[in-house]
């Protein structure tokens, strides 16, 4: 017996809009903002040094990048598509219940396992962590690093749990400030390359050889799972191309809007992503970068402009760092009180709350405490690498299923969907999407080969291990929830919608006795 019928959910679910009626209204400049400094975190940072150590060369490692862009490119176009298809708040979410509409609920669930059990700002914290020790001149051992970056989450979460209009004001200014110093290393590193005085490395320091053709490929890998962490590292980077997507509803002519802005937001984050790599493998040694760390673009500032410059521009980074820290919690908190208000989970009442700061505080709260834990509880020397490939493969998955949708959409049996709109994605970019999130769900299962181990202490599965059962605890949750227990107590669910004093709406769900009707 089916208690609750899938088509009445999707009309139940989907369309409702959950905001504020007082909403701001996004134009373009707004939404490719949106965009933009929620890609640029810390993969450009902090990730070259991991990237090189998979690809094993220079060369191979703008290829890396190369395919991130393309990927990431083939993403946005079908997000474009979905976003003018509906054009309404939720992104992959409002997507996939959109197109896996049975049984009813079981992808809400699963979602929200992943919304709720996933943290989304451990990597980060990590490279923050690198960078503020670095600035101070303190030994960065596991325990300090991770002392750093779980310091940063409370504060962060104490900033926008407490004080969110500070908040808001303070990431966006720091999100001016990290673009300004992507274009100091951008510039610096061309002028270097050039050959423009008071640009060269300095004598002491290692001399780059990077582009020279035989060094540009030395040492090349060819180890597929060595390949394919390098390119998750690379995707993750670029993490971001449908961030406007949740927002959709809050922006003013959204669908000519995101068919505007995800482009232009692309094409600015993949090009000062090429410049930044070149300016690095410019400026710093092959030896240097793989030695590095979390602090390749640290190293970048000591050659050029000395070690005295060196903890003070680390300290530059960390901010920036901190600014994208700040971005993420901030709209990951959202996500959360937005499953809160559709009453799925337990605690749904505090997850949709405002109370008493005018901010998700406990949305937030969750958020913080997954991530502290993940850091924590990650053996030292794999931190950064393990929390990535968490965070990265759960989106692989997710972005196969919403590409393999768009392409079941395109089918006869989903003729009745009247899937119409107004932008579509060319169909072989979506197989392109597809088949490279296909590649990145299957290939981590294999075994790397020797020498290209993916941790130093864990397996290398661990983190497909893990995201897996964080999917497989949404699939039980639903199962228990939605289906056993009603069957067993003799009820079906039904899904009302009520209004706060605050006046917000959020959504309850009622066990109503079957022999009642």
């Amino acid at each position: 017996m089916s208690n609750i019928d899938p088509a009445e959910f999707y009309i139940a679910i989907p369309t409702k809009d959950f905001s504020d009626t007082r909403r701001q209204q996004l134009g373009l400049l707004s939404a490719v903002s949106l965009i933009f400094n929620r890609i640029i975190g810390t993969g450009v940072f902090a990730a070259p040094s991991v990237i090189l150590k998979s690809s094993g060369s220079v060369g191979l490692t703008f290829v890396m990048w190369i395919i991130g862009a393309l990927v990431s490119a083939a993403g946005t176009a079908v997000y474009v598509e979905f976003g003018t298809g509906l054009p309404r708040n939720g992104g992959e979410k409002t997507y996939l219940e959109y197109i896996y509409r049975r049984p009813a609920f079981l992808m809400s669930c699963v979602y929200a396992s992943y919304g709720i059990l996933l943290g989304q700002v451990p990597a980060a914290s990590v490279a923050f962590g690198g960078y503020v020790l670095h600035a101070l001149g303190c030994e960065q051992t596991a325990v300090h690093v991770r002392t750093v970056a779980c310091l940063c989450i409370i504060l962060c979460l104490f900033v926008h749990g407490v004080f969110p209009t500070i908040g808001i004001k303070l990431q966006d200014t720091l999100g001016v400030f990290k673009l300004a110093v992507l274009l100091l290393i951008s510039v610096s590193g061309l002028f270097s390359l050039v050959g423009m005085p008071g640009f060269s490395v300095g004598e002491v320091y290692d001399q780059p050889h990077n582009f020279g053709w035989t060094t540009f490929w030395e040492g090349s890998s060819m180890s597929a799972n060595a390949f394919t962490n390098g390119v998750y590292l690379v995707i993750w980077s670029f993490i971001g191309y449908s961030n406007a997507n949740y927002a959709l509803s809050e922006v003013r002519n959204p669908i000519q809007t995101i068919q505007r802005a995800a482009p232009l937001a692309m094409l600015l984050v993949t090009t000062v992503y090429v410049l930044v790599n070149i300016a690095y493998y410019a400026v710093v040694s092959k030896g240097d970068i793989l030695e590095s760390g979390t602090i390749a673009a640290a190293l970048f500032f000591r050659n050029l402009f000395g070690p005295a410059t060196e903890r003070v521009l680390s300290a530059v980074i960390g901010l920036s760092i901190f600014g994208n820290i700040l971005a993420v919690l901030f709209s990951q908190g959202r996500v959360n009180q937005e499953l809160g208000r559709e009453g799925i989970l337990p605690c749904s009442q505090l997850l949709a709350s405002n109370e008493p700061f005018d901010a998700p505080l406990f949305g937030l709260f969750i958020q913080s405490l997954v991530s502290i834990l993940t850091i924590l509880l990650t053996p030292a020397g794999d931190a950064y690498t393990f929390v990535v490939n968490f965070t990265s493969y759960p989106l692989a998955l997710f972005n196969l299923l919403t590409s393999g949708g768009l392409l079941l959409l395109y089918t006869r049996p989903y003729k009745p969907y009247d899937w119409n709109p107004p932008f579509r994605a060319p169909k072989y970019v979506v197989i392109f999407f597809f088949l490279s999130n296909v590649f990145l769900v299957v290939v981590p299962i294999i075994p790397p080969s020797r020498g290209y181990e993916v941790y130093e202490h864990l397996p290398y599965y661990s983190h497909v291990v893990m995201a897996m059962a964080i999917g497989l605890a949404g699939v039980l949750y639903w199962f228990l929830c939605f289906e056993w227990l009603p069957r067993r107590s003799g009820h079906r669910l039904q899904q009302d919608v009520i209004t706060e004093a605050s006046g917000r709406t959020r959504q309850v769900f009622r066990r109503i006795p079957v022999h009642s009707e």
